[in-house]
């Protein structure tokens, strides 16, 4: 329970800084700034799939709040992704496993995520798909906030940040509290070291917006319960907070329906891939 309030709270930083940015873009940059994020998208898998990699799930988190915010795109969004590792890397440094495990895990991550995101962007330019831009004023209707009674960028960022903080909180909370309870013994009970199948609900167990997965399936692997591919799956679809986050702030349900089903598919077809790398 103590690390649930921890990971939480550390998670309040990274959503106050994204809404503190999305606010400045709204009300200081203009379309100068626009103009320039236009032209980043370019990169843009590239910089969400080194971020991503930072092992906290609240990059995920702001990520996801920027994509609902119009800010980055969907390449960017998955890339940063399918790269996050919540827990699973503090976990496994702290359960001494080799440096060598550490580091595979993190390339392969991060080059796979980068391969998706650029493809993702690329096939969506193909068919010249674009989103109609969402400002920060719509986020606020979505919520019923009073965002613009308030002067300034702080007192908006702090109700955004104080609404999704809570949400996140009843959340995970509930999703904890199963894990308390037996959550372990019946991960443990399942045929993660199973090929296909092991993966594919590795998968799934990795769509769980909490930390207490990627900490189950870190001591599950090296315990030889759980095979290397199955253990690439459930990260790769680890994205901590992200999709929680991007079904909160994101009013179009069908596209936050197909960046969780391209999660999901991607990041079990990579675990199984990349499983026979580690």
């Amino acid at each position: 329970m103590l690390e649930f309030v921890k990971e939480t709270l550390l998670l309040l930083p990274f959503l106050f800084v994204t809404y503190l940015v999305l606010e400045y873009v709204e009300a200081k940059a203009g379309s100068a700034l626009e103009a320039f994020l236009e032209r980043a998208r370019s990169i843009g898998p590239l910089a969400g799939a080194l971020a991503g990699a930072i092992p906290q799930c609240g990059v995920s988190a702001a990520a996801a709040s920027l994509y609902a915010g119009g800010v980055i795109a969907a390449g960017t969004l998955l890339a940063v992704m399918l790269s996050t590792s919540d827990e699973l890397l503090p976990v496994l440094v702290s359960s001494r496993a080799p440096v060598s495990l550490l580091v595979k895990i993190t390339l392969l991550k991060v080059f796979a995520a980068i391969a998706v995101g650029f493809t993702v962007t690329a096939v969506l330019s193909f068919f010249r798909h674009r989103r109609r831009q969402v400002d920060v004023h719509e986020l606020c209707e979505h919520s019923h906030c009073a965002c613009r009674e308030h002067r300034g960028i702080v007192v908006p960022a702090l109700i955004h940040t104080a609404e999704i903080f809570s949400f996140i909180v009843c959340i995970s909370g509930l999703i904890e509290l199963a894990m308390h309870f037996g959550g372990e013994e019946w991960l443990a009970s399942l045929h993660l070291s199973t090929p296909f199948v092991g993966e594919a609900l590795a998968g799934l167990l990795g769509l769980v917006p909490n930390c207490a997965v990627s900490v189950a399936a870190a001591k599950l692997y090296l315990a030889g319960a759980m095979s290397p591919g199955a253990l690439m799956a459930s990260s790769f679809t680890g994205s901590g907070l992200g999709l929680l986050v991007l079904f909160r702030t994101n009013r179009n349900l069908k596209e936050n329906l197909g960046i969780l089903a391209a999660v999901y598919f991607m990041g079990t077809i990579l675990g199984h891939l990349t499983g026979y790398l580690l």
